[in-house]
């Protein structure tokens, strides 16, 4: 087993309250300075920019799992991680069938914005990315697992969009084994006030919409290697607290 440093919920610039500069070469260029071994990219509803990413890290030592940070029907977000890109562009297209018929105020929250490889605007996003789905927290879950992927309830150290303050609690029925809290959470003293959290593994994220919040070598995961595979395998695995 090898320890592998982290930041498993980054944001491009297609989420609109991220930073224009949240580009696909950017992102991977300051996570390598950063020293990770291992980001996810996980815009809000959306994966457009999960293959632009995937481009510019290449078969380098950094490793690039392309998803998506859900918001359901309940307001509730799931980070969402996917074997390929296809899969999370699959995904995305049962998200975007059940997004409400809002558009996007640029000029309230910010441009949307596809890129490809090399930086360059491809277009943009219309649709309203931000607000929450028709979907079931308990549907979307199973259909990415369905899609060969894993979720992890993301911040549920915070009171908004969190599914333990949603709901009071994590429903042991959705098989979670790690929740993810923000970066400056203090696990310890969390879980001082939450005991009936311990039998999880958690795992601290930036939730970046800016370059310089991408977290430093501060977040890790144990894994036989460093795969996608692995990964998803380890975010679905029952021995997650061992």
């Amino acid at each position: 087993m090898m320890k592998y440093a982290i930041d498993l919920h980054i944001h491009t610039c297609l989420s609109p309250c991220a930073d224009d500069d949240m580009t696909p070469n950017n992102i991977v260029n300051m996570s390598r300075i950063k020293g990770l071994d291992i980001i996810a990219i996980t815009d809000h509803n959306a994966a457009g920019n999960c293959t632009a990413v995937l481009e510019v890290a290449g078969d380098g030592e950094l490793l690039v799992i392309p998803g998506m940070e859900l918001c359901t029907a309940e307001e509730i977000h799931l980070l969402c991680y996917f074997p390929d890109s296809d899969a999370a562009n699959s995904f995305q297209d049962e998200v975007f069938k059940n997004l409400f018929p809002f558009r996007n105020r640029e000029d309230v929250f910010g441009r949307q914005i596809y890129m490809n490889s090399l930086d360059e605007e491809i277009g943009t996003e219309d649709r309203f990315l931000v607000g929450a789905c028709k979907l079931a927290a308990s549907d979307a879950i199973s259909m990415v697992r369905g899609m060969g992927g894993a979720v992890m309830p993301a911040h549920v150290d915070r009171e908004s969009f969190s599914m333990l303050y949603t709901f009071g609690s994590i429903p042991e029925e959705y098989g979670f084994r790690y929740l993810e809290c923000s970066g400056n959470c203090r696990i310890d003293s969390f879980l001082q006030e939450r005991e009936d959290l311990r039998s999880y593994g958690f795992i601290r994220s930036s939730d970046a919409h800016y370059l310089q919040d991408i977290l430093e070598r501060e977040s890790w995961l144990e894994l036989e290697e460093k795969s996608v595979e692995c990964l998803l395998d380890k975010l679905n695995s029952i021995t997650a607290n061992k």
